[in-house]
């Protein structure tokens, strides 16, 4: 009787966290597409503002065209973002992703918030930095970061983003200088449900985040400093890199 229940146990704490993972990847998918719904309702109030204008100046070619060419301006702005997301969300299966493309998609995303922070945004992202990954997953992942970073910053704050590739893995940097994380948290910071956001917050985004990464065969790591004049956080995520059966032939 001991060794079957010590047999079960296993297999039961599997199918709830199976069961947790699923849920948690749910949850933080709604909240990357509330953040895109977000981001495409700011230039949908400008198209209404503009319609407005342009209803009120009928008798003004002049502005009426200026009008026009903004309100053209926000559509294009829409049309991006929602192409951007569906391009990385349209694909189920893993496949070759360019990491700094995909980092880029992630930043327009989440452009607004980092204009109205007024953050001096720093990109070093170099070509060839590509992982086999299942695109919308790492999406999530990227956003979440990015996400974290703009709550932690005060207005004129920095965000810096990597992308590397290096021998046979890649690495994704996402850095801050905002407030910090203390030691005591950093701890749990990847525990599901623990969160500092209070109500604002759910406490599975990091939690999401190593879910998937370790299901890449990568790994996710933290570095943060609470020390006045110097303080900050840093995530970094290695993936393996993606060779091509070309480059796998020459070896």
């Amino acid at each position: 009787m001991g060794q079957k229940k010590s047999r079960s146990i296993p297999r039961k704490w599997s199918e709830a966290e199976a069961a947790l993972l699923k849920s948690k990847t749910q949850a933080t998918a709604g909240q990357f597409a509330v953040a895109v719904m977000h981001e495409i309702n700011n230039p949908l109030e400008a198209i209404s503002n503009l319609t407005y204008l342009i209803n009120r100046r009928v008798d003004d070619p002049a502005n009426v065209r200026k009008y026009v060419d903004m309100l053209e301006e926000q559509l294009a702005q829409v049309r991006r973002i929602a192409r951007q997301t569906l391009k990385f969300y349209r694909q189920s299966d893993p496949e070759p992703v360019d990491l700094v493309g995909l980092v880029e998609a992630a930043l327009r995303v989440h452009e607004y918030k980092i204009a109205a922070k007024r953050l001096l945004l720093l990109k070093d992202l170099r070509k060839e930095a590509t992982a086999l990954a299942h695109p919308g997953d790492m999406l999530q992942v990227v956003s979440n970061l990015i996400i974290n970073a703009l709550d932690a910053l005060p207005e004129e704050g920095t965000l810096y983003l990597r992308v590397r590739q290096c021998k046979d893995e890649v690495h994704m940097t996402v850095a801050d200088n905002g407030h910090g994380i203390p030691q005591a948290t950093a701890k749990r910071i990847f525990e599901p449900f623990y969160t500092t956001k209070k109500e604002r917050g759910t406490g599975l985004g990091l939690a999401i985040s190593r879910a998937i990464i370790e299901r890449h065969k990568g790994r996710i790591r933290l570095r943060s400093s609470v020390r006045k004049k110097s303080s900050g956080t840093v995530f970094r995520i290695s993936l393996p890199a993606h060779r091509s059966a070309a480059c796998a032939a020459a070896d």
